[in-house]
């Protein structure tokens, strides 16, 4: 039975040209955040490479991998290894031309519990993730793992209110944002701290709508979308780490540095949901017979 409490690790790394040097990276610290009594361990987005996307490239469809296949293969078996749930973000190729960015849950005993393919895909520059992803067709979903109900979104995912709501309502105790964002550089001296801020503003607020934990991890470091060798033209990106665990009043408990590797640990209390809820019941006092509009893309 899942026990009332238990610690989140969240794995913020940077990532190099070779996939399996970032994979092999990932694992090695997957073990670090296990010996240090993480239950639940989640890698940032898209961890096996530079984040890619800063070019529209047909080649770079290569790098992705069936779910399952040789890398959830790997992760199951650090999963079972460790005793953890593992959250990896990954480049799923789920049929030729039809290719996820998915979040695969494993469990402390290996299985691959479920899947979550990212809904909300952006296209900005140096973010062309319209060229690589199929919007997921799951829908928002919360997954039963021996920690309890988690749920996975994905990056983008974490600007929209509505995704975080449908995840609560099925009994996510934890919200998990694997992410891959950063400044362009250009750009960062003007408006950097103010995105920085809206980042981390947005999802403690789903944190406190909800009733629920949310636990945000990040890359780190300035990548140039390196793959093998070859870069993506333009200035690059620089990723701006900041991975943080807030409970379900907001309060953040845990927060990693902009600029540093870090394993970030934290502590989910399961009576902290009950305890806020019961205080500020959000839930509770929805109008959900006014709500029909909001499947509208506009109200005139």
């Amino acid at each position: 039975m899942p026990s009332e409490s238990f610690r989140i690790g969240l794995v913020q790394m940077s990532c190099g040209p070779e996939p399996e040097e970032n994979l092999q990276q990932a694992l090695a610290r997957v073990e670090d955040a296990s010996n240090r009594g993480a239950r639940v361990v989640c890698l940032p987005e898209l961890f096996q490479t530079q984040y890619f996307c800063q070019r529209e490239d047909a080649s770079l469809f290569d790098l992705a991998e069936p779910i399952p296949g040789r890398t959830t293969e790997r992760l199951a078996a650090a999963a079972r290894k460790h005793g953890i749930v593992l959250i990896a973000s990954l480049f799923e190729k789920r049929a030729p031309g039809i290719y996820h960015n998915t979040a695969a849950v494993f469990d402390a005993d290996g299985t691959l519990r479920g899947i979550y393919r990212k809904m909300h895909i952006p296209d900005d520059p140096l973010y062309y993730e319209k060229f690589y992803f199929t919007p997921g067709d799951l829908g928002f979903r919360a997954i039963d793992t021996s920690a309890g109900r988690l749920g996975t979104l994905v990056c983008w995912d974490q600007w929209y209110p509505e995704g975080a709501r449908l995840t609560a309502l099925q009994g996510a105790s934890v919200l998990f944002y694997p992410t891959a964002i950063g400044w362009h550089p250009a750009e960062k001296a003007e408006f950097g701290e103010a995105q920085h801020d809206a980042w981390r503003t947005i999802q403690r607020a789903h944190a406190i709508a909800n009733g629920v934990y949310v636990a945000a991890v990040n890359r780190v470091g300035f990548e140039t979308g390196n793959i093998r060798g070859q870069s993506a033209p333009g200035a690059g990106l620089e990723f701006w780490g900041g991975s943080f665990i807030c409970d379900p009043f907001g309060r953040v408990i845990a927060e990693s540095s902009n600029d540093k590797e870090e394993i970030l640990l934290g502590e989910v209390d399961l009576r902290k949901l009950e305890e806020t809820r019961r205080n500020w019941p959000f839930l509770r006092d929805r109008r959900v017979d006014s709500y029909a509009p909001i499947t509208n893309r506009l109200l005139d």
